[in-house]
């Protein structure tokens, strides 16, 4: 780490690099482990309810099978699965069907490379750098699912939130303390959100993922990051969400995933939430 933070010509590259393959394999988790949950979830209804067993294969698993064409079910060889530049090669094109190749593939690879770049940038090549980068991953994933299913698995806001309160025991980003109140801070405001809206309007205004995944980015910004957090989110998804909806002509009842947000805002915050309150207090007049 010591020769990386020395020589970051070197380290960039190579963190680039393994931020390729990373997004690959957050491609097949993307779009691997919501259908796995939900077969997972009908195999424990029909338990649940005694209903006789029925043929149902499970779909892929997320490490063990080869990635294949979606379209043709082709395995890939190995230089059709190179992140990034297979796809460029193939120019977004399956090799036997000609099929097209999705843009999510390329765009998340180069966006978690990017991210893990701008981790080391931010904190360097130790355990801090290393651990924004995971942070970034997580969220990379779970906005992926929740723009695709609307669904924020406990299987990845839980841990995330975990890893989050796992650092602070060592100072890792800040004091066990900031980062618990920042989970419990994170669930409880946005909980009390969906509860008033419940009650004046009779209906769920967000999912209950999103207080989980509140929860889990408290537990890394801490409790000074949960509320730059909530109005960064609510900026850009208000400005995100109508330029969505006016280019797709739906009206404002279409539901919209607020993961996303949460995730950009908190990535924002996480990286640079200290200069952004400092900023604010100087422009409020109140420094």
């Amino acid at each position: 780490m010591a020769f990386l933070d020395q020589h970051p010509e070197l380290g960039y590259p190579v963190v680039a690099g393994l931020g390729l393959l990373v997004g690959s394999f957050l491609n097949v988790v993307i779009l691997r482990l919501p259908r796995r949950l939900e077969w997972e979830w009908k195999r424990d209804a029909r338990e649940v309810l005694e209903e006789p067993e029925i043929y149902d294969p499970p779909p892929p698993g997320i490490v063990v099978e080869r990635s294949h064409c979606p379209h043709c079910k082709t395995p890939l060889s190995w230089y059709e699965n190179i992140p990034l530049f297979s796809w460029l090669a193939l120019r977004g094109k399956c090799r036997h069907c000609k099929a097209p190749i999705s843009a999510q593939y390329p765009l998340v690879e180069l966006l978690t490379a990017l991210l893990a770049v701008a981790s080391v940038w931010r904190f360097g090549f130790g355990w801090q750098g290393f651990g924004a980068a995971l942070f970034s991953c997580y969220l990379v994933a779970l906005s992926g699912i929740d723009l695709r299913t609307r669904l924020l698995p406990d299987q990845l806001t839980l841990p995330l939130m975990w890893l989050g309160l796992i650092g602070s025991l060592d100072n890792l980003y800040m004091p066990a303390k900031p980062a618990l109140l920042g989970a419990i801070a994170g669930y409880v405001s946005l909980w009390l959100v969906w509860w008033l809206f419940k009650q004046v309007t009779g209906k769920e205004g967000m999912g209950r993922g999103d207080f989980k995944l509140l929860a889990a980015i408290g537990a890394w910004v801490g409790l000074n990051g949960v509320l730059p957090t909530i109005l960064l989110s609510s900026v850009v998804g208000a400005v995100v969400g109508s330029v969505w909806l006016g280019l797709k002509g739906r009206d404002r009842a279409t539901p919209i995933p607020f993961g996303p947000y949460l995730a950009i805002a908190g990535w924002i915050a996480f990286f640079w939430g200290p200069q952004i309150i400092d900023a604010y207090l100087r422009f409020a007049g109140l420094k």
